[in-house]
């Protein structure tokens, strides 16, 4: 048994057991990734495979316990190296964060700023993604830090603390009839074509309950996944769009009016890590820029409890 059919099994079963897609994942043969599931079929004694033909359909009972242990074994094994580099190299290497577009776009920058300048030689990727999509990178170990307001704190296998605490604003045209209210309520928004968060996205589903639990229809004209395109059609004057108050620029929306108001509540942004997943040293210093209350060692403890 070797590393390299352990990564053969985990990539087999994350390609929808397509070996063309395994092999070309793995940059190796398509021959090659067969022979190494069948030598550690042999030498295990057991089918790990469901198989017709020369198709492979599913995982079998041995297959599936089986995928559980190769997924932690590659786990310790990356965090052996990651060990090793934390003392050897301790101010280089890469941090991939996932996040969306709002967290990217208007939350994240000065964080960045502040942390590419205490470590100029980390290379810092920047994923946006859903947060369903977050969660399943983090879970598959393609991402180190995820950040979103969904899904984070559902998945049992994630370690999440809170980032920020926001709400939704209201934003209209300069000259919107809204935009002469001081207060707003839900009724008001009523009257009008509302333009916001794709489902999933942001805090929608705040939304959608507001409306729900207050008996009100509304007319969501438009849904979009970021907060740059919503306020593109409201100066357009499709509707009256709903965003994530960090998303608004007086600066650069002064097309733009917005509205302040709590009718759909408070919302929390979270950070993740996954469990098991030993973070470098300046992957932690991240979080502690992006939430300075976090209690490090308590995340620590919590993620990767055999430290």
């Amino acid at each position: 048994m070797n590393f390299q059919q352990l990564r053969i099994i985990r990539e087999t079963v994350r390609q929808n057991f397509n070996l063309t897609e395994a092999s070309a994942a793995l940059y190796t043969s398509q021959s090659g990734v067969s022979k190494h599931i069948k030598d550690l079929e042999d030498e295990l004694g057991v089918q790990l495979f469901i198989r017709k033909g020369k198709r492979l359909l599913g995982l079998t009972e041995p297959g599936q316990a089986l995928l559980g242990i190769v997924e932690r074994m590659l786990v310790d094994a990356d965090n052996i190296k990651r060990l090793a580099d934390d003392f050897n190299k301790v101010d280089e290497g890469t941090l991939t964060i996932a996040t969306t577009h709002t967290q990217a776009r208007y939350v994240l920058p000065p964080i960045v700023n502040l942390f590419k300048k205490e470590f100029p030689k980390v290379h810092l990727i920047l994923q946006q993604a859903s947060p369903v999509e977050i969660t399943e990178m983090l879970l598959q170990g393609e991402a180190d830090i995820g950040i979103a307001t969904e899904s984070l704190t559902t998945e049992d296998n994630l370690a999440s603390v809170p980032f920020y605490n926001w709400q939704h604003c209201i934003i209209t045209p300069q000259q919107h009839a809204l935009a002469q209210k001081e207060t707003i309520e839900l009724a008001d928004l009523a009257h009008y074509p509302l333009i916001t968060y794709h489902g999933g996205f942001t805090g929608r589903s705040k939304i959608d309950k507001a409306f729900e639990e207050a008996h009100i229809d509304v007319d969501i004209v438009m849904s979009a996944l970021d907060a740059d395109v919503i306020k593109t059609y409201v100066e357009l004057g499709m509707g009256v769009g709903i965003v994530n108050n960090v998303a608004y620029d007086a600066e650069r929306d002064y097309r733009l009016k917005q509205i302040q108001t709590d009718i759909f509540g408070v919302n929390t942004t979270w950070l993740a890590v996954r469990k098991g997943h030993l973070l470098r040293g300046y992957g932690y210093e991240f979080i502690s820029l992006c939430s300075p209350e976090t209690d490090i060692k308590a995340l620590k403890r919590v993620a990767y409890p055999e430290e």
